[in-house]
């Protein structure tokens, strides 16, 4: 799922906190460096996506040692941001599956406009 516009905007969405959940479900390992890779963000914006997941307390950093003899962080999601990551995958669900419903709709009327159209041709 990529979600770049987003997550580029000054105030994170909703949709960014999700995202960079997912991703840290899958990977707490991750610098932030790889993290904003992973998400086609800049490291400075991700500093500040991980800093509010920080100050909610939906994400906890925990020091480990790294292979390469550095000290990194494990990005682990409380239990409140496990129960905050199912909300918004469920509004964000909820939200995606209305656009679809709409973006039906539009296409049947572009659909019946062109048919409309094409019959009136000489």
């Amino acid at each position: 799922m990529n979600m770049e516009r987003e997550l580029d905007m000054p105030e994170a969405s909703p949709s960014a906190h999700l995202e960079l959940m997912r991703l840290l479900e899958r990977h707490p390992e991750y610098s932030q460096r790889q993290i904003a890779m992973a998400l086609g963000v800049s490291l400075g914006k991700t500093h500040y996506l991980l800093k509010a997941l920080l100050a909610k307390g939906w994400v906890k950093a925990k020091n480990f040692q790294r292979s390469d003899n550095k000290l990194g962080y494990l990005y682990m999601l409380t239990p409140n941001g496990v129960r905050q990551r199912f909300q918004l995958t469920q509004s964000f669900l909820e939200r995606k599956e209305h656009e679809y419903e709409v973006l039906k709709g539009q296409i049947a009327q572009l659909r019946e406009e062109l048919r409309a159209h094409g019959e009136r041709r000489p």
